[in-house]
């Protein structure tokens, strides 16, 4: 797939930083109820992906 449209490469972006959000909060959900993790660990991991995706994803976007 190759796309030109700037517009166009935000959102499949958007669509995929979405994507593995939800993936990765799923498995931070099933890791809580399997394991039982306390939930600061996970707040905290949560955190500091959110903080690597805008670090990363955020440059790429402007």
């Amino acid at each position: 797939m190759i796309i030109h449209d700037s517009f166009r490469i935000s959102s499949v972006m958007v669509v995929f930083l979405c994507l593995g959000l939800v993936l990765i909060g799923g498995l931070l959900v099933v890791m809580r109820l399997r394991h039982n993790y306390q939930p600061n660990l996970i707040g905290a991991l949560i955190g500091a992906m959110l903080c690597f995706v805008l670090l990363e994803a955020l440059p790429a976007l402007t």
